[in-house]
């Protein structure tokens, strides 16, 4: 899939963050969420929530769908309703940067083929799946073995099921992109009022 402008990492980036101010500070969504253009487009992704060096929180999609429609669903589910996490509190946002992780359709792969870096994977046994993006083997320094075993934790199997024939290997090439630095009017989120979060545990 071709890759996206500068202009359109912006956008996107920018309904992320609208939507999570929205979920966190009012309890609500956007009121409008555009279609048209890159909005429109169906794609996979996840939207990850970063707090300093750590992970606040991260939902995404392997379903392509309307990117608007996936992004706004995302970054409100990444802040408020990611288990592994309390939701996300006003005076976090902005200490708050967001990432998106646009996905390629993936493709069965063997394990000699998978790149550090390169590949995310997507493990699959019955019902049960496993999905890891190509950053998180890179952070954590994982081999490929090692990349294998964590992602078929992940779908809750145990570490060496990616061996069993039944189960489906996939892998899926990815364009990240993220706020390098808050923008300066994201100060005026410290002012808004608290209210009830969207979706609170």
């Amino acid at each position: 899939m071709p890759f996206l402008s500068e202009a359109d990492h912006q956008a996107l980036l920018r309904l992320a963050r609208d939507a999570i101010v929205e979920a966190v500070c009012h309890g609500r969504l956007p009121e409008e969420i555009p279609e048209q253009g890159i909005f429109g487009e169906p794609r996979s992704l996840f939207v990850s929530l970063h707090k300093g060096t750590h992970l606040r929180g991260c939902i995404g999609t392997m379903e392509p769908e309307a990117l608007g429609q996936a992004v706004v669903r995302c970054a409100v589910s990444a802040a408020a309703q990611d288990p592994r996490f309390s939701p996300v509190l006003p005076e976090e946002l902005s200490a708050l940067r967001i990432e998106i992780s646009l996905l390629s359709p993936p493709m069965p792969i063997r394990q000699e083929e998978i790149e550090i870096g390169r590949h995310g994977l997507l493990i699959q046994l019955g019902g049960q799946r496993g999905v890891l993006l190509p950053q998180v083997a890179v952070q954590h320094a994982f081999s490929v073995m090692r990349f294998l075993e964590e992602t078929c934790r992940k779908a809750q199997l145990p570490p060496d099921a990616w061996k069993d024939p039944e189960t489906q290997v996939f892998a899926f090439t990815c364009e990240v992109f993220s706020e390098l630095e808050l923008a300066a009017d994201s100060v005026r989120f410290k002012k808004l009022p608290r209210q009830t979060l969207l979706g609170g545990a």
